[in-house]
């Protein structure tokens, strides 16, 4: 079935880079199956079930979360059940289900899950089902709340140069970015191709449609369920299309992160340019007009990005937003979401949450949100800037999100084990910065929510506040997450050839560390575009084809033809800045040398995940090819595998887990080290070579990386709200409760 909106996107999309190249020319004259799970089924049916709804069912009091209900006296919740099985076994379930009293609203392929209303008290029978693996409330989601350019080393003579309205070098121009968050205001100038005169946001879809909410009555079998240009699939697109909304983001939290990857803003002051203002975006919508969202909306956001991704090469997804789980990596549904689209090739940006400090002003550790606290994805933390192109008196933000990852799981033997993993991985500005501000349509150009509510936001911008070219301010590590997705943009123009894990051992090793903050406050540093696009420009540009095809051995160079490891620092504003030289892996253990960068490390396969002692390889299946369309080309499901046998890493690779210590608060070891002391011990040859890598084998313990000392005191993982912090000592917004509270970063 022929569909003329999708042709003519594809159209522009080519006609606009085919006039880039030929301008950027000109220029240079004048002056690129089924789940087979590993999951450890519990002894106990209930320990299948999260923490937080086993708690809620429990409880006597009154209904307390929005995705549980008492009706007619009787505890009702929406939950998400993750089983195991065919669509026969669905089937099976969904009548045990309607037998239960329940309705199923939602399929979800990718993660082999459906979303539930039910009565609460009959979950205990589903959890004793053989193939169901785990439950999960719908939990809400929320968002997590030019000198940038400059900050970020994006303006770098070896990035990109701007030039009266146009830009040589990398601007990600060709890459596709999916926002999932509250809308993109695809008519604000930020996102005009100047050259070109139309938006760059190409396409919009809101997955609020189509299960309409939290204890909606629709239901929706997700995109990957329907064969590619099936009339099913035809409709469910037309269900989901957003492209005419006059009010697309009402809330304003998506517009002002779509600007920060990709507004072009240099045509005012001041001058507000994200760090890849030419990448195309793609406007997913998973939260409201309020902020808030549900898990079964981002999943379906998710799938459907996995289901368009090779169509319209959309290679990153940023997700500003975050779902309180205390479930481990291992069960949690969104955390399984975004492994499923790092299998298939997508980088996933995630922000690690505003909760590093409790409102008496202290310190927290452990307040890692979902899916954050997933070891595919790349967990952003805040950095704050101080208002000064100098890099070095910047300070990780008090309201960003420490580590380690506090979700947890009942083992085979009946014991809770907490997964303690090393986040976040990296940290960005994050601090007061300025983008776009979304405002309804010119015939009612109202304000969105946040600028409406926090007016000095607005004022607080500078600028003229001109229709389609407002401007706010805002600080979280909502808004720094959206530095490091521009990035990726970049990277993955410099070199397409780069898969999910490779990307972030890129940014990790070229991070700046940040004096005095420690791994579970910056992970490896501050991000570092310079040095981050010259490693992306350094590896061949064929990895993820030959990783693919299983055509490269451990151990096998990954370098270009003429190509040699780099000098490791870079030069940013004028000063030199040293790169950390490490990386994290195994999700919890720090590792250094330059075989990372030179030979191929079998973690870099998209399709591996390796956290503690659990190694698993997920990979996509695709529906045939059709007469029209290729085959390989859309995703209908994934399978999970668990190797008894794999190669990791290969050597030599310097362990620095021995050199961290173990880990303590006061004595500043362990995790609790300065990132800046590990990476000098690092550069001087400290720490436990391993000349030949590090192999996954029977009898071998993966799990003794950084371990916690007990008797600390941490968050046990369960947030809240996600938030905002709106402004330095400005206003948080404690969705839960409706409450303002000044918590703003000091």
């Amino acid at each position: 079935m022929f569909n003329s909106c999708r042709f003519t996107v594809l159209i522009e999309r080519h006609v606009r880079h085919a006039w880039r190249l030929l301008l950027a020319c000109f220029a240079a004259v004048a002056l690129c199956a089924p789940l087979a799970h590993a999951r450890p089924h519990a002894p106990v049916p209930l320990a299948k079930m999260a923490q937080d709804l086993r708690a809620e069912i429990a409880s006597v009091r009154q209904a307390s979360g929005r995705w549980s209900r008492d009706v007619h006296g009787v505890r009702h919740v929406e939950a998400i059940i993750i089983y195991e099985g065919g669509d026969d076994e669905f089937a099976d379930l969904k009548a045990h289900v309607k037998r239960a009293g329940g309705k199923v609203k939602r399929r979800h392929k990718a993660i082999h899950g459906i979303t539930v209303q039910m009565p609460a008290a009959q979950l205990k029978e589903i959890a004793e089902r053989k193939n169901v693996v785990s439950i999960s409330p719908n939990r809400t989601v929320t968002r997590s709340a030019s000198a940038l350019e400059s900050i970020t080393g994006s303006t770098h003579a070896q990035v990109r140069q701007y030039f009266s309205g146009y830009y040589t070098g990398l601007d990600g121009v060709g890459v596709g970015v999916a926002v999932l968050d509250s809308g993109i205001m695809s008519s604000h100038r930020s996102f005009f191709d100047e050259w070109m005169g139309w938006p760059r946001v190409w396409l919009s879809v809101d997955m609020l449609k189509s299960g309409k909410g939290l204890w909606g009555s629709g239901f929706s079998d997700g995109s990957m369920s329907y064969a590619p240009d099936s009339a099913a699939m035809w409709n469910y697109e037309s269900l989901v299309a957003n492209d005419g909304n006059p009010n697309p983001d009402p809330y304003g939290h998506g517009t002002f992160v779509a600007s920060i990857i990709a507004g072009s803003g240099a045509y005012q002051a001041p001058d507000t340019t994200g760090v890849a203002p030419n990448a195309d975006l793609f406007d997913v919508r998973v939260l409201g007009a309020d902020g808030t969202g549900s898990v079964s909306d981002v999943i379906e956001g998710i799938e459907w990005v996995i289901y368009h991704a090779k169509e319209y090469n959309i290679r990153v997804i940023n997700l500003s937003l975050a779902a309180a789980s205390a479930e481990s990596w291992r069960t949690d549904p969104l955390c399984l979401a975004v492994r499923n689209a790092t299998a298939a090739g997508i980088t996933v940006v995630v922000a690690a949450g505003n909760f590093g400090k409790d409102r008496k002003g202290q310190e927290v550790y452990g307040a890692i949100g979902s899916p954050a606290n997933d070891p595919s994805v790349i967990t952003v933390g805040a950095v704050n800037y101080r208002n000064s192109l100098d890099r070095g008196d910047d300070t990780v933000a008090t309201f960003s999100s420490r580590g380690p990852t506090r979700g947890s799981f009942v083992d085979d033997n009946g014991v809770r084990q907490i997964d303690n993993l090393l986040k976040p991985d990296i940290v960005a500005p994050g601090n007061r910065l300025i983008g776009a501000a979304a405002t309804g349509p010119l015939s009612s150009p109202q304000w969105n929510r946040i600028a409406a509510a926090n007016p000095g936001l607005v004022s607080a911008a500078g600028g003229r506040q001109t229709y389609g070219q407002t401007l706010m301010m805002l600080s979280g590590t909502s808004v720094a997450a959206p530095v490091v997705t521009g990035t990726v943009a970049l990277m993955l123009q410099a070199n397409p050839g780069l898969t999910p894990p490779l990307i972030k051992a890129l940014l990790q090793y070229s991070a700046q560390p940040i004096a005095g903050a420690n791994l579970l406050q910056q992970g490896t540093g501050m991000v570092n575009v310079h040095g981050a696009v010259t490693l992306a420009r350094m590896v061949r540009g064929d990895m993820a084809n030959l990783i693919s095809a299983g055509a490269i051995p451990p151990g096998a160079s990954i370098l270009r033809s003429g190509k040699t490891v780099p000098v490791p620092t870079s030069s940013i504003v004028g000063k030199a800045v040293n790169w950390s030289r490490m990386i994290f892996v195994g999700g919890n253990r720090v590792v250094a040398g330059t075989s990372l960068l030179t030979k191929y490390q079998p973690i870099y396969d998209p399709r591996i995940t390796w956290a503690n002692d659990t190694v698993r390889k997920r990979a996509p299946q695709y529906w045939p090819g059709t007469t029209s369309v290729p085959a390989n080309t859309y995703v209908k499901s994934f399978t999970e595998t668990v190797p008894a046998t794999q190669v990791l890493l290969s050597g030599p690779i310097t362990d620095l887990t021995s050199v961290a210590g173990r880990s303590s608060l006061v004595g500043r070891t362990g995790v609790f080290i300065p990132t800046a002391t590990l990476a000098s011990w690092a550069a001087s040859g400290s720490g436990l070579t391993l000349g030949s890598g590090l192999v996954l084998s029977e009898g071998l313990v993966l799990s003794e990386g950084l371990v916690l000392s007990e008797g600390l005191v941490l968050s046990e993982g369960l947030v809240l709200s996600e938030g905002q912090v709106m402004s330095e000592g400005g206003v948080f917004d404690a969705i839960m409760n409706r409450t303002l509270i000044l918590e703003g970063d000091r």
